[in-house]
């Protein structure tokens, strides 16, 4: 059974602390512009596989960066979360408040996540200034996925000992207008890797 998600609460007497140090500062000290690139699609699309290349390249090429991959982020911030429809929009508001949090750092943030539900991704992207967040969709078809099932969720979702799994039984809203569309059947990772790293280069 999935913990109940704490309500909001209105706390008037908590007010933003104006700091003496701006965002713009903390990136130019590391000779970058930073940004939060978003990668979603289904489990096992190759999300985390991308984002640990694109960092790896990234850091060779010495800019400072985090990846926040959805699997990671469960096991502490969000380890009391389930897989409900609310539990997952609270999981992807979590990921894009630190997210935002790091790119005000001035971090490149690199966000591994399935989150399936646009109107969550929109709501993620409205914390950044404009060009600050990048949506790359990972659009590997579901069949390929479940052929692929590198943690064995596929084959227990389809024997009905998991519920709520994305693609299946709990529905995946693909993006519209995504900055990026990869599809890692028909691109192989190196090439994926590099049309990533030429996005944010560009931008």
């Amino acid at each position: 059974m999935n913990k109940p998600l704490l309500a909001a609460v209105e706390q008037p007497q908590i007010r933003p602390y104006a700091l003496s140090l701006s965002c713009a500062s903390r990136a130019a000290l590391k000779q970058q512009k930073p940004c939060c690139l978003w990668l979603t699609g289904l489990s096992g699309a190759g999300k985390s596989t991308l984002a640990n290349l694109l960092e790896l390249r990234l850091n060779q090429l010495g800019r400072h960066t985090f990846i926040l991959d959805g699997d990671n982020v469960r096991h502490g911030l969000c380890s009391d979360l389930g897989m409900s429809a609310e539990a997952r929009k609270e999981n992807i508001r979590r990921m894009a408040e630190v997210a935002r949090l790091m790119v005000d750092a001035g971090l490149l943030v690199i966000v591994s996540a399935i989150s399936p539900f646009r109107a969550d991704r929109e709501t993620a992207r409205a914390l950044f200034e404009p060009g600050e967040f990048l949506e790359v969709y990972i659009s590997t078809a579901f069949a390929t996925c479940a052929e692929r099932d590198p943690k064995g969720l596929y084959q227990a979702a389809l024997a009905g000992q998991i519920k709520d799994f994305t693609g299946l039984d709990s529905p995946y809203e693909a993006p519209l207008q995504a900055d990026c569309e990869i599809d890692t059947a028909r691109v192989g990772v190196e090439q994926a890797t590099a049309r990533l790293l030429q996005l944010l280069l560009e931008k």
